[in-house]
Order: structure tokens, then sequence, then C-alpha cells
């Protein structure tokens, strides 16, 4: 690994809890070069929700490929785009009755981000976006404003202005009710608080912890908003496509977001790909005003189409459902054990973990995991949340494993 470490950037980070070279990926294993097998519980930082090379996905991809289809286009129109828009609009929009048109805005979710940003504040002619305690939306300027990390704020080496943060659900532990510092300064005229442009929220704060939002919480703000005339931007960058069991997170509580930051595993491969959806009033583009070189992946548009499949019916939500129901009591088993040490289990869908009242000790158990051939990262303000992200598809008894090595790395740790 010294060409690494002699020719690589020092911000590299998660293969600094992951001394290993890796070389094969199939389904939830990765492989380093000496063909050990790794089980993967972090998936591409939730990229890799149907798995590393799907073979379904990998057979369209090669046959694009092979016979000389378009690969870049910018925004031209081609055949892929084509197929991939009719896919998404008959198997995810309309049976889900929702208008949107697809922007394409880049290949990252934080590009998609900004994109939603630029365009509430084009919409509605203010400034102010209002984001959440614990928010993470990017490493890009705009989506480092609404970013709540300390740390990755400070990266951005200048002000980051024309946002406010509010307290996430339950981040005053209950003691204040829902929105009442929101909708007093927005009331207010003393307050300081100038008119939002929209507000932006993750339904489950992946990076920040975790934190799940609760259908109540999540119908509460979107009345907020509605009432307030403000845009309200679900970023589902990583709770999308699927990982909380609804294709959206924002499914169950029931709410239609004016724009929605799409990425990760939209593409189903692992390619860059990113989509800002937005409510056809508010498509006041001017052409060419928000553009971008990287906006027209047709590979990602043949493995996303081919990944659409997987959601025609029902039965990638439930199983999804059905799994992270077995992946919460794994975890409660754990915590029960060492109540002491561990303050609980957080998230949603195949997005959860274990909170502990040490952070050091969340760094520990991934490192013993690792030792086991278990991937996992933390997140969370103080990185004290152990994170499973594994793949939708994901077998029963490959979750099961996981849960053991799990149990055995915290038992190492807390001994």
């Amino acid at each position: 690994m010294d060409v690494f470490e002699s020719h690589e950037s020092e911000v590299r980070s998660y293969c600094r809890g992951w001394p290993a070279v890796f070389q094969k990926a199939s389904g939830s294993r990765l492989y380093d070069e000496e063909d050990n097998a790794f089980l993967d519980f972090f998936a591409g930082a939730g990229t890799l929700n149907y798995g590393h090379n799907h073979p379904l996905l990998k057979e369209k991809l090669l046959a694009y490929l092979a016979d000389d289809n378009i690969v870049h286009s910018l925004d031209m129109y081609t055949v892929a785009k084509r197929r991939f828009l009719e896919t998404f609009h008959e198997v995810v929009l309309a049976p889900r009755g929702l208008d949107y048109r697809v922007q394409f805005p880049g290949p990252a979710g934080t590009t998609a981000v900004e994109a939603a940003l630029k365009l509430a504040r084009k919409y509605t002619g203010r400034e102010t976006i209002v984001s959440f305690t614990n928010a993470f939306h990017g490493m890009s300027l705009g989506a480092l404003a609404v970013t709540g990390n300390g740390m990755k704020r400070g990266g951005a080496g200048i002000p980051l202005g024309h946002a406010v943060p509010m307290p996430f659900d339950n981040y005053l532990d209950g003691r204040t009710p829902d929105f009442l510092l929101f909708e007093r300064l927005l009331d207010d005229s003393g307050s300081g608080l100038d008119a939002p442009a929209a507000v932006i929220v993750e339904t489950v704060q992946g990076e920040g912890g975790l934190n799940a939002a609760t259908p109540e919480w999540l119908r509460g703000l979107a009345d907020v908003c509605r009432r307030h005339e403000m845009l309200l931007i679900v970023d589902d960058v990583q709770m999308g496509c699927g990982r909380t069991g609804p294709f959206f997170s924002f499914e169950q509580a029931g709410i239609v977001p004016d724009i929605v930051c799409l990425s990760k595993s939209l593409s189903g491969y692992g390619l860059p790909f990113a989509v800002t959806l937005l409510k056809p009033e508010l498509d006041v583009w001017e052409p060419g005003e928000h553009n971008g070189t990287f906006r027209g992946p047709n590979p990602a548009f043949v493995t996303a189409t081919a990944a659409l499949e997987f959601w025609n019916g029902e039965g990638m939500e439930k199983e999804t459902l059905a799994k992270s129901e077995q992946v919460e009591q794994g975890l409660g088993r754990i915590a029960a054990t060492h109540p002491e040490a561990i303050s609980g289990v957080r998230g949603r869908g195949l997005a959860q973990g274990l909170a502990f009242t040490d952070p050091a000790a969340a760094t520990k158990v991934c490192a013993q995991a690792f030792d086991r051939r278990l991937l996992m990262e933390t997140s969370g303000p103080e990185s004290e949340v152990v994170k499973l992200l594994p793949p939708l598809t994901t077998t029963p008894d490959e979750l099961d494993e996981g849960l053991d090595i799990i149990a055995a790395s915290v038992d190492a740790v807390l001994a």
C-alpha cells in the first residue's frame, strides 16, 4: 500500500479504516487482492442498493457498450435517456401519483442539491434556505451551507451564508413542541429571519447519525412550508431508491415535496448519476441556465432503467421492510446486552445503527468488524453511531452473519 501513501492526497478517508487493497466484488461481498472475502455493510455509502455487479445490470451495461452506443452526450436526446425517462415515469412516478419534471444536473448528489437550491431561489425570488441540525447535503459550497457538520463546513474556507439551521425532529429531546421556534421566527417581523425560499430536509439523516424523522414531524414540516409559501426540498440522495423500504423515503409520511434530489443508487451499478425532480410549475429555467459536462451519463441511464425492473410491483419494498425488521431485532438484542454503553438503535429500513455513549467505542467496533471481515462505517457528529447500509439484495443469512460479527465486535470492545 506504499504507492497510495506516496502519491494519493491526505484527504483519503475510508481506506484508513479498511487497510486492504480490494480487487473484485459480487453481490454483498468484496474481495481483496489476496482473495479474502469481506461482507459489505457499507455498499458504497448507499450507492450499491442492488449489490456489486448485479448480473442483470451488468448484462445490460456490457451489451450497450459492446454495440458502440452513445456514452457521453451532455443533454442531447439519446435512446438511452428516452428509455430511462419513460421507465421512470411508468414504474416510479405514475403509480405514486407524482408529477415531476426530471432535471439532469450533473453526476453527484451534491449537484442535485445545488440545482434544487438555485431553482428554489430563482422561483421564489428569495435567498434564505432553512436546513436542520446534523444535516448533510454535500461538499460543494451551496450544499455545505445547508450542512451541519462543523469539520466539513470548515473546509470551505469562506463564510457559508444564506442558510439558517433549525432543530431536527427530537433534537431538543421532546422538551419543545415541534416547529415552535421555526414558526415564531417566521411570524415575528423582528426575528431577523428573512422569508425563506425553501426548506431542505433528509427524512433520515444518514451522515448525521441515522436520526429518523417521524411521519408526523414530516407532515408538520410540509404544513409549515405550505402555510408560509416555502418550497419543500427532500434530499433523498442516500435514503431514496428503496433504502427505507418504499422507493422514496418520504412516502411513509404521505407528503409530496416540491423538489426531490436523487443520486447514489439511482444508477443501480455505482455509476455517477443524479436527478433533481421538480413540480412542473417550478420549471422556470432558461435553456442552459444550469448545465454541466456530465449531464448525459448514458451507461448510467442503461443500468438505472434496468434497476427499475426491481420496482415493478411491491416485491422489493416488502422484502426490504422484512429485512429491516430482521436488522432492527438483531441490533436491539445487541443493545439490550450492553445498556450502559449503547443508548439505542437508530435509523429506518436498511439504514440502521447502534448509538454508543462513548463515541470512541463506535470506531473501535468498526475496526473489530473489519478484522472479522465486515465493512461498516460510523456516522453522527461525534462518529458515535455504528452505521449499517447493506445492499437491499443482501440475503437474510448474510444479514444474520453480519449481525453476529457486530455482536462479537461489540463484545470485544466492551469487554
